[in-house]
C-alpha cells in the first residue's frame, strides 16, 4: 500500500500517516502531483494540529482512507507556479486551510462559499475528480490550486496557522450575523482553540465579550489573558439569573453535548445562538425559549476564500493570532495525546520546516 502512495504521482513526498485506528503517526514515503498550469507547489513550514485531525486518523466519522496525513491549517513558501497561476510567485509566503477543491460552478461556489460546496474536496483523507486521495499538511510539500491558496501577510506570523481553521470558524459567523458592531454585546461558550479566537475577533470588532464557561477557574485567563469583559459560570444559577436578556449574540464553541435553553435565556429579544462546535449527538431545541423573544439558533462552517483572504488580512491588520505552543514534528503523537485531554493554551502547531527530517 505504502509502495502504490509513494509512486502514484512523480513528485517524491514525506510526511506523517497514520495507517490504522490507533491514530498513531510515524513517518511515510508519498508523492505529490505534478504542478499543474494552475497550481501552486510550495514547502510547508508550519502545520496547525486541530480536533478534526484526531478524528480523522482514528476514523471516528467511519470514512477515514488509509493511510492518512492529516493537516489543514498549513502555512508555507511558495517553491513553484503553473504557466497560468497569476496570483502568486515563487518566494510568497501562502496559507491552505480546510478544502483544496470543489466545483466552481454551483450557486455556492460563484458567490465565494466553496466552503458550502457539495462536491467540495478536503485537504486530508478527500478525493479528487480522479480518484486520488488527499494528503495534508503534516508532510514536507504540497501541490493545490491557486485558487484556494491564501496570501500570507509579511507581518504575520507563519506560526499563526490556526487561523486557517480556528480562526476563520469564529470570524465568518461574527461577520455573517451582524455581530461585529461596536457597542453591541456577545457571548462565547467555551475557552479553547475556537473560543479564544472568538473573544480575540469580537473584541478587535469593538464588541463587550462575555465568556461562558462550566469551569469557575478559567476566569483568569479569559479576562487578564484574552481581553474578555466578563465571565459567567454556565453552572452558577445565580449568575445565569443575573445575565438573563443582556447579551445580542453568542458564538457556541463547544463539541461536548450541553443544553442551550440557559444559553438561549442570555439572549436579548432578536439574539442569536450561534453553533460552531460539533456535538456527537443531536441537542434538545427548546422551541418557546426562540419563540418567547424572536431568537435564533444557526449553525456556521467555516468561510469561503475571499471571506478567508478578508480574515487573515484583518488579523494581520490588528495583530491577531492564536495562542500556540510550537512543537517539532516528532513530537506530533504526544501533541495529539495532550489535545485529547485539552492540554493546550490553545493550540498545537507543528515546526514542519525546521523539524520533518526523513532520518
Amino acid at each position: 500500500m505504502e509502495k502504490s502512495h509513494e509512486n502514484e504521482h512523480p513528485i517524491k513526498a514525506f510526511g506523517w500517516a497514520a495507517r490504522d485506528t490507533s491514530g498513531v503517526l510515524s513517518p511515510l514515503n508519498f508523492s505529490r502531483r505534478v504542478t499543474g498550469e494552475k497550481d501552486v507547489q510550495f514547502k510547508v513550514l508550519y502545520c496547525g494540529i486541530c480536533h478534526t485531525d484526531l478524528h480523522q486518523i482514528k476514523n471516528d466519522w467511519g470514512i477515514t482512507k488509509y493511510p492518512i496525513i492529516p493537516g489543514h491549517e498549513i502555512v508555507g513558501v511558495v517553491t513553484e507556479v503553473g504557466n497560468m497561476v497569476d496570483k502568486f510567485k515563487v518566494g510568497e509566503k501562502i496559507g491552505v486551510r480546510y478544502l483544496v477543491g470543489s466545483c466552481r460552478i454551483c450557486e455556492n461556489c460563484a458567490n465565494d462559499l466553496e466552503n458550502y460546496c457539495p462536491g467540495l474536496i478536503i485537504t486530508a483523507n478527500g478525493t479528487y475528480s480522479d480518484g486520488a486521495i488527499t494528503h495534508g499538511g503534516y508532510s514536507d510539500l504540497m501541490v493545490v490550486d491557486e485558487h484556494f491558496v491564501v496570501h500570507w501577510p509579511d507581518n504575520l506570523p507563519m506560526e499563526a496557522a490556526p487561523l486557517l481553521c480556528a480562526g476563520i470558524t469564529t470570524y465568518s459567523p461574527l461577520k455573517y450575523f451582524g455581530l461585529d458592531k461596536p457597542g453591541m454585546h456577545i457571548g462565547v461558550v467555551g475557552l479553547g482553540g475556537l473560543g479564544h479566537m472568538a473573544v480575540k475577533f469580537a473584541k478587535a470588532f469593538g464588541t463587550k465579550v462575555t465568556v461562558i464557561s462550566t469551569s469557575a477557574g478559567k476566569k483568569d485567563e479569559a479576562i487578564e489573558r484574552l481581553g474578555a469583559d466578563s465571565f459567567l459560570v454556565s453552572r452558577d444559577p445565580d449568575q445565569m439569573q443575573a445575565a438573563r436578556g443582556s447579551l445580542d449574540g453568542i458564538i457556541d464553541t463547544v463539541s461536548a453535548v450541553h443544553p442551550i435553553s440557559p444559553l438561549l435565556n442570555l439572549l436579548k429579544t432578536n439574539g442569536k445562538l450561534v453553533m460552531v462546535g460539533a456535538p456527537e449527538k443531536p441537542l434538545e431545541l427548546p422551541v418557546f425559549s426562540l419563540l418567547a423573544g424572536r431568537k435564533l439558533v444557526a449553525g456556521s462552517g467555516t468561510g469561503g476564500l475571499k471571506e478567508m483572504q478578508e480574515m487573515v488580512n484583518f488579523a494581520a491588520k490588528h495583530n491577531i493570532t492564536p495562542d500556540v505552543e510550537v512543537v517539532p514534528m516528532d513530537y506530533v503523537n504526544a501533541a495529539l495525546e495532550r489535545l485529547v485531554k485539552s492540554d493546550v493554551k490553545y493550540r498545537f502547531v507543528l515546526d514542519i520546516g525546521n523539524t520533518l527530517n526523513k532520518s
